[in-house]
C-alpha cells in the first residue's frame, strides 16, 4: 500500500510541476516571438498565486477529503465537505479582482496602438465610450453579473474537474491495489488448497498400498519383501518430489513403474497389465501424484478374481502436450470400498492447476472404464 502511495504521489508532483512551468514558457515563447513584448514577472506571479489556490484545496482534498470517500466509503461527509469548500471558493472567487487583464490600462493602450494603431483610427473619429482610456468596459445595460463573472465560472469549471480527476487517480490506484491484494489472496488459497489435496492422497495411497503388503505376507513372503522394496522407492518420491510443483516426467513415469510392478506381485497372470509409457522423456515437468490416481483406481475397481481382467496404461508426448489413457475391465464388485477421495481430489487439483486449459474424457461403459487425459507441459 506504501509503494502505491509513493507512486500516487510522484504522479501529482509531475503534473503540478507541469503546471507551475507552463506560464514560464509561454511568456518565453511571448517574449521571443514579440520584440516589443518584455518577460513580465508580475503577471507569472498572479498567475502562480491563482495556481496556489488550486493547489491548497487539491492538498486539502487529497489528503483529507478524498479519502473518506475512496478508502471509508463516507460518502454524506464527503459530499457535505465538497459542498463547504465549493462555497467558500466561490466566494473568494468573487470577491477577489479576475485575473483576465494583467496590464495596466495604459500599458494596454501602448500595446494596442502598437499592433492595430490609434484606437480613434480604428473607430473613426472617436473610441466608443466603453473603450476609452484604453481599457474595455462594458457598455451600460450590458455589464456581467454582479455575483459571478466569467471567469470565475470558469474557475469553478476547473475546480470541479481538478477534484474529480484526483478522485479518478486515487480509485485507479486502488483498483490496482484491490487487484494484486485479490492475486495474491487467489494464490495463496490456491497453494493451500494443493497442499491439502496432496495431504490427501498421500494417505489414501499409503492406505491401499499396506493393505497389499498385508496381504502378501502370508502368502508368499518373498513378494511381500519385493513389495516393500518398490513401496520404499515410492516412499522416497514422495518424500523428496511431493511437495514439488512440478517434477520432470522421467521421475514421474518412473514412479508409476514401481507401483505397477508393486501390483503385479499381488495378481495373478489373469490379470493383463500393459504399460507403455516413453522410456526417455523430454525435459518437462508435470504436477506430481497426478496420473497415479488413475492407475491406482483401474486396479481398485477394475480388477477380477473370477474372471479374466485387464489394465492397460499408456502415455505419449506431443507438441509439449502429455496425453494420458488409461483403460480397465470392470469387476462385478470392487475389490475395495467404492468412495475415497482420490479420484475427487485429482479433478479438483486439475481444475485448480490448469483451470480450462485442459482436457479429461472419461467413459464409463458395462464392461470397461476409460480415462483420456490431455495436460499441458512446462
Amino acid at each position: 500500500m506504501q509503494e502505491q502511495r509513493k507512486h500516487e504521489n510522484l504522479t501529482y508532483l509531475v503534473l503540478w510541476g507541469m503546471l507551475f512551468i507552463a506560464p514560464v514558457l509561454s511568456l518565453y515563447i511571448r517574449t521571443v516571438n514579440d520584440p516589443y513584448y518584455t518577460f513580465n514577472w508580475n503577471e507569472l506571479l498572479m498567475t502562480w498565486r491563482q495556481f496556489g489556490i488550486f493547489l491548497v484545496v487539491f492538498l486539502l482534498h487529497n489528503f483529507f477529503l478524498a479519502p473518506l470517500l475512496v478508502y471509508k466509503r463516507k460518502r454524506a461527509m464527503y459530499f457535505c465537505s465538497i459542498a463547504a469548500i465549493v462555497g467558500l471558493f466561490v466566494v473568494y472567487q468573487c470577491t477577489n479582482k479576475p485575473l483576465d487583464d494583467f496590464r495596466p490600462p495604459k500599458e494596454h493602450a501602448e500595446m494596442t496602438e502598437r499592433h492595430h494603431g490609434p484606437m480613434e483610427e480604428e473607430f473613426g473619429h472617436e473610441m466608443p465610450p466603453h473603450m476609452r482610456d484604453g481599457h474595455p468596459r462594458h457598455p451600460r445595460g450590458k455589464r456581467p453579473p454582479v455575483f459571478m463573472g466569467e471567469h470565475d465560472i470558469i474557475a469553478l469549471i476547473i475546480l470541479i474537474l481538478m477534484l474529480g480527476m484526483n478522485l479518478g487517480v486515487k480509485f485507479y490506484f486502488k483498483s490496482s491495489h484491490d487487484a494484486k491484494q485479490l492475486m495474491a489472496l487467489e494464490k495463496e488459497n490456491l497453494e493451500q488448497q494443493l497442499e491439502y489435496l496432496k495431504y490427501q492422497i498421500n494417505p489414501h495411497f499409503f492406505m491401499n498400498t499396506l493393505n497389499n503388503i498385508h496381504a502378501l505376507v502370508d502368502i508368499d513372503p518373498e513378494k511381500a519383501k519385493g513389495t516393500i522394496l518398490e513401496l520404499s522407492k515410492m516412499m522416497r518420491f514422495i518424500l523428496y518430489e511431493g511437495d514439488k510443483k512440478g517434477v520432470p516426467l522421467n521421475r514421474e513415469f518412473e514412479f508409476i513403474r514401481n507401483y505397477v510392478t508393486l501390483m503385479r506381485l499381488r495378481y495373478t497372470d489373469k490379470v493383463d497389465v500393459q504399460m507403455n509409457l516413453p522410456t526417455e522423456a523430454p525435459d518437462y515437468e508435470l504436477p506430481p501424484l497426478m496420473l497415479i490416481t488413475f492407475i491406482e483406481n483401474a486396479f481398485k475397481h477394475g480388477i477380477s478374481y473370477q474372471h479374466d481382467s485387464f489394465v492397460h496404461v499408456k502415455a505419449t508426448i506431443e507438441d509439449k502436450h502429455l496425453h494420458f489413457e488409461c483403460t480397465n475391465s470392470k469387476a462385478d464388485k470392487s475389490n475395495e470400498e467404492k468412495g475415497g477421495v482420490g479420484l475427487a481430489n485429482v479433478k479438483q487439483r486439475l481444475n485448480l492447476i490448469y483451470g480450462e486449459n485442459y482436457t479429461l474424457k472419461i467413459q464409463d461403459d458395462p464392461d470397461r472404464y476409460n480415462v483420456e487425459l490431455e495436460i499441458p507441459l512446462t
